[in-house]
């Protein structure tokens, strides 16, 4: 069994509660960019196999919205942020102010720099989370948008994961207007954390946070 399939829950919940920090930093900026009041939350983190990673979004034949970056530094990596088409195409729609706003129908500019937008934030408040809690040095690349199916999208970061591990951290991440509780205006996205080799030792190593066993 490799070291990413065997963390022990202590150490997602580590992971959880760095989700959380950089949540809540994603929330105020988010706030100010929408002229709204937003609430982000991680209600969970997992390890998943690839397989499930790919059925998780409903196969790799999905289209989906991505923002994808690497990691340098102390705990090198790749990193990205997952939605839906539609859940992407429902935050640009509040983003832009345009209720008619589809990838297929109007697929410019200002969607797209909307969408790349919301990724620069939230990979950048979660990376800048962790760095602040682990004192460590951490450089993320110049975020990337793909809209493409997600087969095509994770191949990337799996190439080099998959020579020494068979798993990756999915950290849920939701989006919402504050007091506002309909299904329908609920953005859910995943950030699929896919480390180098050692990447994770050094990171619990750094939190104070060690193997159960």
């Amino acid at each position: 069994m490799d070291y990413i399939s065997s963390i022990s829950s202590k150490q997602l919940d580590v992971l959880k509660e760095v989700g959380n920090i950089g949540a809540g930093h994603s929330a105020t900026a988010l706030s100010k960019l929408l002229n709204k009041k937003i609430d982000m939350n991680v209600p969970n983190v997992k390890v998943v196999s690839f397989n499930e990673l790919m059925e998780w979004v409903g196969g790799p034949e999905v289209v989906i919205a991505s923002v994808f970056l690497r990691i340098e530094g102390d705990i090198p990596g790749s990193l990205f942020f997952v939605l839906s088409i539609e859940q992407a195409e429902h935050f640009i729609k509040q983003l832009i102010s345009d209720d008619e706003f589809t990838f297929q129908s109007k697929y410019d500019e200002l969607g797209l720099s909307a969408f790349q937008e919301l990724g620069n934030i939230l990979t950048g408040s979660y990376l800048s989370a962790l760095s602040d809690l682990t004192e460590l040095s951490i450089f993320p690349s110049v975020p990337a948008l793909s809209i493409d199916m997600f087969g095509a999208v994770i191949s990337y970061g799996l190439i080099e994961l998959s020579r020494v591990s068979d798993y990756a951290i999915v950290i849920d991440t939701i989006i919402k207007e504050q007091d506002i509780h309909s299904e329908a205006d609920i953005v859910k996205g995943h950030f699929f954390l896919l480390p180098d080799p050692d990447s994770f030792k050094t990171l619990f190593s750094a939190l104070g946070v060690h193997d159960d066993v």
